[in-house]
């Protein structure tokens, strides 16, 4: 009798041991949201949302609070301390993939004597070839920029076009959100340090972009970063399908698998320089073609696993 017991007892440990294993390999959703004054973290389940006590970066548990998917606001999942994003980290986004590419640059220095007042004028002429398949050099590691915390916008949110702005952009991006503090991260840690990803879009307006020394207003003026309304854990981060449409029709269509670096790569890369906080972003790219967002457009970014970001857009 005692013999049966224990073999009972390991059948039944193997199980739960197999089938924890099982859940830890599946999908996991979480959110922040609001409801009435209560704002918390959840697992997302379905429609419902099981809220969470204690810090979702930290520790926490599942409690017996449950609250319906449409009767809360969702917000920016997570509160960085930093925003950062990749430029360039998809070979679709730099140019056309299958052409060889020739870039001539011209710089002409005009400098006029105070004393005087003599002008003289240099030029200097540089060309570029990048062939089928060759990444330009300067993208051949991580080229990460800094958005403002404070552009961030949440799932439902209106996009606002700045006046003055002209020519402002949609670009559908993943976006990693770090776990616990990196710094100098090897690669194959990395992923020890990711949550998980949410979706982006990252907004730009291509005139500031090109006039300005910085990118601070072209691409972090308020709204400019929507991001949410989840989190996903437990996937493969770098073979993700991610798709963006504007009024119904799809405008950019490509899966992580296409980035050049990889999650791990870039982690592990900003961690040498900038120390990663929890809940800090980073936007990942974004792929082929964009074009214009006009007021009365509704953006919707879909991320395999990950959900449905949308936002409308408004002039201000």
């Amino acid at each position: 009798m005692f013999r049966i017991n224990i073999s009972a007892l390991l059948i039944a440990l193997t199980i739960s041991l197999v089938s924890s294993t099982l859940r830890a390999a599946d999908p996991v959703l979480y959110c922040r949201f609001q409801a009435g004054d209560v704002v918390a973290y959840g697992i997302v389940e379905g429609d419902t949302i099981h809220e969470l006590s204690g810090d979702l970066f930290g520790e926490w548990q599942k409690t017996d609070r449950t609250h319906a998917l449409g009767d809360v606001e969702l917000l920016v999942p997570s509160q960085p301390t930093q925003v950062l994003a990749l430029a360039g980290n998809y070979e679709s986004h730099l140019g056309d993939e299958d052409a060889v590419t020739t870039t001539v640059t011209t710089v002409v220095t005009v400098k006029t004597d105070r004393k005087t007042g003599e002008t003289t004028t240099t030029t200097k002429t540089t060309e570029e070839t990048r062939r089928s398949g060759e990444i330009p050099e300067k993208f051949q590691i991580p080229q990460p920029f800094f958005k403002s915390p404070s552009c961030l916008l949440p799932h439902g949110g209106d996009i606002v076009i700045p006046e003055g702005s002209e020519v402002v952009h949609y670009e559908a991006e993943m976006v990693v959100v770090i776990g616990k503090e990196a710094k100098n991260v090897d690669r194959e840690d990395a992923l020890d340090y990711v949550l998980g990803v949410t979706i982006g879009n990252d907004v730009s307006a291509r005139v500031w972009q090109k006039a300005d020394v910085q990118w601070w207003r072209a691409k972090g003026s308020d709204t400019f970063g929507p991001c949410g309304p989840f989190i996903v854990a437990g996937v493969d981060y770098d073979d993700l399908l991610l798709q963006l449409r504007l009024n119904g029709e799809t405008m950019q269509k490509e899966r992580t698998s296409r980035m050049i670096h990889d999650v791990a790569s870039m982690v592990s890369g900003i961690s040498r320089e900038v120390t990663l906080k929890p809940g800090d972003l980073i936007f990942t790219g974004t792929s082929g073609e964009t074009s214009e967002i006009k007021p009365g457009d509704v953006v919707e970014v879909e991320l395999e696993h990950a959900g449905i970001l949308r936002n409308g857009v408004v002039a201000e």
